[in-house]
């Protein structure tokens, strides 16, 4: 009886040994289930956030660059004159959101701001100490995060060279954005985030007292160059109270968060995310009350009803059994359909997002289209007033219309870009619309001096399409051609066209620069160019293939021999032959 009981206690103390290595292996395995969700919510919050930051800062980034182009501007560093600078960069300031705009000269005193009639005028100032202007006298773009040395107010700071006629920088103009508002934003969202540059120096935070802290002690070097640049006046720069204690996790101000960065793709800097895991931890320990609850009920009707009907009990157990795994079998059965379902759902989001940003692409740019046409025209217009009254004309005039020319260019192709694309078919003589492409290139062969060999047959090659639009395919293959090769010892550009029952074939061949890694479904995506900033929006070929696959064609292309060059080859089915798509 004794012995018995021994027994019945040795049992006991083992299944509850049992019970807590369970509890102790739900929780944590619950836990690490709802750490992983809050750690993917963190990383959708990290992204947001570090989206908003970029734009914020490369929202003006143009602004300096067409700034340093104004003739008021030019005439106010040669010509001394300053008062209507004034009031037109205050203008823009205030339309554009700004702090400040103001003008250099090469010696770094400013000779004319937005702020011209405030107290904390920066007119007078000197910011030759300051990096921004250091690169921009030395013809970069200037770009630096500092508090202001003459309103005590932080600001990231943009600037640009102004240049003479001769290309010689003779100024700076430098604009002032305030980014305050972002950590504003990250503190009336109850999270905490830090914006660190790439010497430590904590910019922006959620918690005002974690502005200006280090991330760790700052080795002399970059105290002397933050001293230099007079970065942060006043800043006593002390270490910030935190440290990493594992693997996404770091202790800060005394409470251990859940820790995330991600770089902001500028000036090195870093952003850092704290996200409390109390959540996590309630929620496996709910999980793991419940099922240790049910284990324990389980645990004493097993022992009631084996006490008192065990063959019943037994009965009922197997019974119990049997409905468990028919369950089971039930429940598998309606995983592999969720799973199913989420596969299908997911693949279903995917195309809805791609056909999202390319209906909203093409909103984008009829919309810029539409705007940007009657203020190009009026530019155009004006240009030619002035070059009517002046003869003479001058550089800045021939850069302007440069500029208007390229602009006129953008929104062609964006108009292309927008259109439906059902135009009227017709007859096309592909032999004849080479010709005219031929002569609308000629000034671009000219320039470069290229050889352009022509294997064009005599007699008509007739397809079914719109003359205007296979001309504009042409035109863009032929273009791309010459300027690949521009540059190279011997420019030559092979055309050939060639005819079969079935279809016609034109072959573009060049012994330019080739196409590198690229394929021609990346050249074929919006805004994909392999051209140097500046020389193309990278529509061309997302155009061409649109308009030869509503033609019923096809675009391929490939690098030449050796790498050496591109070859493009358009086809198109023949008159008899063909319909378009």
């Amino acid at each position: 009886m004794a012995q018995s009981k021994i027994i019945q206690r040795l049992r006991i103390l083992v299944y509850l040994a049992y019970a807590l290595v369970f509890a102790f292996s739900l929780f944590r395995l619950s836990y690490d289930y709802f750490r992983t969700e809050e750690l993917a919510r963190a990383e959708g919050r990290l992204s947001l956030y570090q989206s908003t930051l970029q734009a914020e800062l490369e929202r003006f980034s143009h602004l300096t660059h067409v700034l340093a182009q104004d003739s008021f501007v030019a005439q106010a560093l040669t010509r001394d004159s300053t008062a209507t600078l004034n009031i037109r960069l205050a203008d823009f300031a205030r339309r554009a959101g700004l702090d400040a705009i103001y003008l250099m000269d090469p010696q770094g005193l400013t000779i004319a701001a937005s702020n011209y009639a405030s107290a904390g005028s920066f007119l007078g100032q000197n910011y030759a100490f300051r990096p921004y202007f250091q690169n921009a006298l030395a013809g970069r773009q200037g770009r630096f995060y500092a508090i202001g040395a003459t309103t005590g107010a932080p600001g990231y700071f943009i600037s640009d060279p102004v240049r003479a006629s001769d290309e010689s920088v003779i100024g700076v103009i430098a604009i002032k954005l305030d980014l305050t508002r972002l950590s504003e934003s990250w503190r009336n969202s109850g999270e905490d985030v830090l914006l660190a540059d790439q010497s430590g120096v904590v910019l922006l935070a959620s918690s005002p007292d974690w502005q200006y802290s280090t991330l760790a002690e700052l080795p002399d070097k970059a105290l002397q160059q933050i001293e230099a640049a007079r970065q942060f006046p006043g800043q006593r720069l002390d270490a910030l109270d935190w440290r990493i204690t594992g693997q996404r996790r770091a202790e800060i101000d005394g409470s251990e968060l859940l820790h995330l960065t991600r770089g902001t793709g500028l000036h090195d800097w870093e952003l850092h995310y704290f996200a409390n895991d109390d959540r996590a931890f309630a929620r496996a320990g709910l999980v793991t009350a419940v099922a240790m609850i049910l284990l324990i009920a389980g645990f004493v009707v097993q022992q009631l009803r084996r006490t008192r009907r065990f063959r019943l009990a037994l009965f009922r157990a197997e019974t119990e059994e049997s409905k468990l795994r028919a369950a089971n079998v039930r429940l598998a059965h309606e995983i592999s359909e969720r799973r199913t379902a989420e596969h299908k759902l997911r693949r279903t989001q995917g195309e809805l997002e791609r056909t999202s940003r390319l209906a909203a692409l093409g909103q984008v740019a009829a919309s810029v289209t539409h705007e940007l046409g009657q203020p190009i025209a009026a530019m155009r217009n004006h240009l030619a007033a002035a070059q009517m009254t002046n003869s003479a004309g001058g550089p800045l005039i021939g850069n302007i219309t440069s500029l208007v020319d390229r602009m006129e260019g953008i929104t062609r192709q964006l108009k292309f870009f927008a259109r439906s694309g059902e135009d009227e078919f017709e007859p096309v003589d592909l032999v004849a619309a080479l010709h005219a492409v031929l002569g609308l290139v000629e000034p671009n062969r000219a320039a470069i001096d290229a050889a352009v060999a022509t294997n064009l047959p005599q007699r008509p090659h007739l397809i079914r399409g719109n003359r205007l639009r296979v001309e504009q395919v042409l035109t863009n293959l032929l273009r791309n051609a010459l300027d690949a090769v521009e540059g190279e010892e011997d420019p030559r550009v092979e055309l050939t066209l060639r005819q079969t029952a079935q279809e016609i074939t034109c072959e573009i061949r060049d012994n330019g620069h080739g196409l590198g890694a690229a394929t021609l479904a990346d050249l074929q995506e919006p805004f994909m160019t392999t051209r140097e900033s500046g020389r193309g929006m990278g529509l061309g070929l997302a155009i061409s293939a649109q308009i030869v696959k509503e033609h019923g064609g096809a675009l391929q292309a490939r690098n030449g021999e050796r790498r050496r060059g591109a070859v493009f080859v358009l086809t198109f089915p023949t008159l008899d032959h063909g319909e378009p798509a």
